[in-house]
């Protein structure tokens, strides 16, 4: 990797990472983000909405129409990454990678 990437925190991957699968609710980001880690992360609403606005300024994310029910009473929030916020996501992917790798061989991680 020739560009050092400053590590991101681990709240705003998450979210980015939920985001590579398509636009989504904050609710619905928040389980995602626990399921995909297997239970390990948990997001409370002040993490992931404060996370959010966040990623938002940063430009990784906008906000989008998505998709309301028929009757329009449902008022979510719907967010989608930004080419820049996929960039971001996958160089940080890539960064960790790795790490990983090159720790792997000196501490016995195993493919981890």
């Amino acid at each position: 990797m020739s560009k050092r990437v400053k590590p991101m925190p681990a709240a705003s991957l998450y979210l980015l990472l939920a985001l590579l699968g398509g636009e989504n609710h904050g609710y619905a980001l928040m389980h995602l983000v626990e399921e995909q880690s297997d239970g390990a992360v948990r997001m409370g609403p002040g993490t992931l909405y404060g996370t959010l606005n966040r990623l938002l300024e940063g430009g990784l994310i906008v906000e989008t129409t998505g998709q309301r029910s028929s009757d329009g009473a449902e008022r979510r929030r719907y967010y989608q990454l930004t080419a820049q916020g996929d960039r971001v996501a996958r160089l940080e992917l890539d960064r960790l990678r790795s790490l990983v790798s090159r720790f792997d061989g000196i501490v016995g991680l195993g493919g981890v």
